[in-house]
């Protein structure tokens, strides 16, 4: 996992109270069980913590996909 994987997977984790083990990257962030305020929180957190700014019209529904776009940036 790369560190910008792993740190959102952080924050996420914390997010919702699990463990990071529970949070599989590959699944949509809905059936994670996040709303769209949630997703905008989340987004919010980690540009903060990241330093990145994030498009919200960018459909990046996974942890996956949401990498991939911070490392093409």
């Amino acid at each position: 996992m790369t560190n910008i994987k792993e740190k959102i997977v952080d924050i996420l984790a914390e997010y919702k109270n699990v463990e990071p083990s529970e949070i599989k990257t590959d699944v949509p962030f809905t059936e994670l069980g996040l709303d769209s305020l949630d997703v905008a929180e989340l987004v919010m957190q980690i540009e903060d913590e990241l330093g990145v700014s994030l498009e919200m019209s960018v459909q990046y529904n996974t942890i996956d996909k949401l990498v991939a776009y911070i490392e093409q940036q």
